[in-house]
């Protein structure tokens, strides 16, 4: 795949919008240029099909995760408190990205079997919050768990999970309740007790 233009990859989130409320299946090219004003030839350019632009869609998203989340990693604080920010900042990206969510529900197999889009999360999510809660045990603010890399994934789908449960039914995403909620659900279970 080529590089997309920045002015191209804009419109290219009214296609997460047919995604979602179509599917791949049911979506066509032509779909996808009539709604985004892209011509099809350039679609063809850029991508090889419709796929293509979803798995586009779908990096382009987990690109943001991964800043929004390098950013709470790298923050003042506690390992605690800078997990707390991780949770918001998945929240606030998945909040401004809502079509390209519900797709991602309907098409969660097809985006299961991209090796890269796999690798990414890995990348952008499980290993910076694996380390932050090992830095979390050392400091003194988390405790020891059996398996941190399993820990980062519990986080992950703890908010994926209950945001994708507010997007796909059209409901607006309630960033700050699903905030309190996971993040007393996972210090609770990770925080240093007092005795």
């Amino acid at each position: 795949m080529r590089t997309v233009p920045a002015h191209t990859a804009v419109k290219l989130s009214v296609a997460a919008e047919l995604f979602a409320d179509h599917g791949v299946e049911q979506t066509k090219i032509e779909d996808i240029a009539a709604a985004t004003g892209i011509p099809k030839a350039t679609l063809y350019y850029y991508f090889a099909g419709k796929e293509e632009i979803l798995a586009f869609l779908f990096r382009d998203t987990l690109n943001r995760v991964a800043d929004e989340v390098a950013i709470a990693v790298e923050s003042e604080g506690s390992a605690a408190a800078r997990l707390a920010e991780v949770i918001r900042a998945q929240l606030r990206v998945m909040a401004e990205q809502p079509a390209i969510c519900r797709a991602l529900v309907g098409e969660l197999g097809r985006a299961g079997r991209i090796p890269e889009i796999a690798a990414m999360i890995h990348a952008a999510y499980y290993q910076p919050v694996q380390s932050l809660i090992e830095d979390g045990v050392t400091e003194g603010s988390l405790r020891q768990v059996p398996d941190p890399e399993s820990g980062a994934m519990a986080v992950f789908g703890a908010v994926t999970i209950s945001a994708l449960s507010y997007l796909v039914t059209d409901q607006a995403l309630d960033q700050e309740r699903i905030a309190s909620a996971v993040t007393t659900l996972v210090l609770d279970g990770l925080r240093l007790r007092q005795r």
